[in-house]
């Protein structure tokens, strides 16, 4: 297996004194619109924030957040759902977005940690609120990222009783 993958932990720890570049989070965003969407319908856009006050204000408004209170640099994967072949894939193309940022970060040294907005009305009337997100777009998570302050835990594992065959 991929040390990237088997060594990727949630960071909720960063160091406030070492900065995410922009070149660093055009590298994260460059991965995240690599990655695949239903019909190539690439149903997202993408906020990178490295703004101390907002940065702050995310972690007072969402309880799971608490992380942007160190983190350097966010970036919300915003959903934006289309017609068509591909309506209501959204969720499976952000995702994947998502885990490319979060592996592309570990594979650059840095750590991030996923906080969930969609689907939880509240989260995401809050983001929209902060940063201007237009109704018809869902703001679908915020990804904390940094300098990793801590080593995060393992919580992966494989495990066979979950795995059927069909041969």
């Amino acid at each position: 297996m991929n040390e990237i993958i088997k060594n990727r932990r949630s960071i909720r720890k960063y160091r406030p004194d070492m900065p995410v570049t922009r070149e660093q989070l055009n590298q994260l965003l460059e991965a995240a619109m690599y990655a695949p969407s239903a019909c190539n319908s690439r149903p997202w856009e993408f906020i990178a924030i490295t703004n101390r006050e907002v940065l702050d204000e995310i972690a007072r408004i969402h309880p799971n957040a608490g992380m942007c209170e160190t983190a350097t640099a966010a970036v919300v994967v915003v959903a934006v759902p289309k017609d068509g072949w591909a309506d209501g894939f959204y969720p499976q193309d952000c995702g994947a977005a998502t885990q490319n940022i979060m592996l592309e970060a570990a594979g650059m040294g840095l750590g991030t940690c996923w906080c969930g907005v969609y689907p939880r009305e509240d989260k995401m009337a809050s983001l929209r609120g902060l940063l201007g997100i237009d109704g018809g777009k869902i703001p679908f998570n915020v990804i904390a990222v940094g300098v990793r302050d801590e080593d995060g835990e393992a919580r992966g594992v494989f495990e066979d009783s979950k795995v059927s065959y069909v041969e």
